[in-house]
């Protein structure tokens, strides 16, 4: 009877600290979605802390007097070239260190695995000098060249782990039924792979939808320039518009939102896949 208290009581405990921890991390999201529907009159007021009369005003304001559909179309664009091109590059790249023979390839995985982890205030110097050196400066394709530099060996790395855990006589079925080392990759591996594809393909586009530094650098006008960059720059001369802050802050933050919770088991599988192999 006392063991099993004490285990009510270890269940209690972890309820009561994961409800704190979630509470902590979804309230800045709810009170950017409160002030985001705030009238004026009351953004600086408090309580009461629900609108007495909730308004989208905010939210229209980001499109009649900001360049907004064009800061969207922007972020989406280079997001989803960013993340279609790592997996087009990392694809082959973690098949050929999961399966085709060759030495050095713990090295080669390592080498892979400390590029993802390089700061990224380190290139921002050598990087804006090439590329305005090739006048790339200010178009989607500066941000699609520094987002795959640091989204492709993350992808990598998750794919290579998940092609591993799949039967090794899939492989070797292919290879005895004439299949080149392409040909296994594209109709037996590739198929199979759709999870850790998926959970690669998120996480990059993330990556790209939520950077910030290379964006800010390597952008000067609304032609290039993304949501996490034009956000920075709302805030006016002599006043801060709080609410047109908070409903782009939603904007930015609901198709995150969506995401992760679409394909969260893909995501937690694509970066857990190999840990448990024995």
């Amino acid at each position: 009877m006392t063991e099993m208290t004490g285990q009510n009581g270890n269940r209690v405990l972890q309820s009561v600290l994961l409800a704190c921890v979630l509470c902590w991390s979804v309230f800045p999201i709810i009170w950017q979605g409160v002030t985001s529907v705030k009238p004026d009159a009351e953004l600086m007021s408090l309580p009461p802390f629900f609108p007495a009369r909730p308004t989208l005003a905010h939210y229209a304001a980001l499109f009649e007097e900001h360049p907004f559909q064009r800061v969207l179309l922007n972020s989406f664009g280079v997001a989803t070239l960013t993340a279609l091109a790592s997996l087009a590059l990392a694809a082959p790249a973690a098949f050929a260190l999961a399966w085709l023979p060759a030495r050095g390839k713990p090295l080669i995985l390592g080498i892979v695995l400390a590029c993802s982890m390089f700061p990224a205030i380190v290139t921002v110097g050598p990087l804006f000098i090439v590329l305005r050196a090739l006048r790339l400066r200010d178009t989607w394709w500066a941000l699609l060249i520094s987002h795959i530099t640091f989204s492709l060996p993350l992808t990598i790395w998750v794919l290579t782990n998940f092609m591993r855990d799949l039967p090794g006589d899939l492989y070797r079925a292919a290879r005895v039924d004439g299949c080149s080392p392409w040909q296994a990759l594209t109709r037996v591996f590739l198929p199979l792979s759709r999870p850790g594809l998926t959970a690669a393909g998120v996480l990059a586009f993330l990556f790209s939808w939520t950077e910030f530094l290379y964006a800010f650098t390597f952008t000067a006008t609304e032609a290039s320039r993304t949501m996490p960059v034009a956000i920075v720059l709302f805030p006016g001369l002599h006043e801060i518009r709080w609410g047109e802050l908070a409903a782009a802050s939603i904007l930015v933050t609901a198709p995150v939102i969506v995401l992760v919770l679409a394909f969260q088991r893909h995501i937690v599988r694509g970066l857990t896949a190999g840990a448990v192999k024995g």
